[in-house]
């Protein structure tokens, strides 16, 4: 069940990247009204590369990297040593939902504009958790 799951997340991770994060009124780096990960990725390759290059990274590699992993090693195409570096490379896109809400909160918290969280943010995040929860219960089924 634990590997269907996670081969589940090959779809929902996608979906996730291309979900609203946020819903924005007037905020000088975007211009757009509905935020997901792909729209800001795209004003980020404009604005500046290495932080575009490092959210990739992180919203886009990282996750699934480690759900291809986690399904290798369901399939016993991997050993059970890979598990732990999996683990840590998932965790890496948290920071990417630490930075969205930080980002929300320096906004309502300055006054710019208007900012909603959307139910893309709440997608990608249950798709980390999910991810983070069935790396532990792969750990602990080894």
């Amino acid at each position: 069940m634990i590997k269907y799951l996670n081969l589940s997340l090959l779809i929902l991770f996608p979906l996730s990247w291309f979900a609203p994060l946020i819903k924005a009124g007037l905020l000088p780096l975007f211009g757009l009204s509905e935020i997901s990960v792909i729209s800001g990725l795209q004003a980020l390759w404009k604005t500046d590369v290495i932080l575009a290059l490092l959210v990739t990274a992180f919203a886009l590699f990282a996750p699934m990297l480690k759900t291809i992993g986690l399904a290798m090693v369901h399939f016993g195409y991997a050993t059970r040593k890979t598990l732990p570096a999996l683990a840590w490379i998932g965790k890496l896109a948290m920071a990417d939902v630490f930075l969205i809400a930080l980002y929300i909160v320096l906004v309502k918290g300055i006054g710019i504009g208007k900012v909603e969280t959307a139910w893309g943010l709440y997608l990608f995040t249950g798709c980390i958790l999910a991810s983070i929860l069935i790396s532990a219960f792969s750990v602990k089924k080894a």
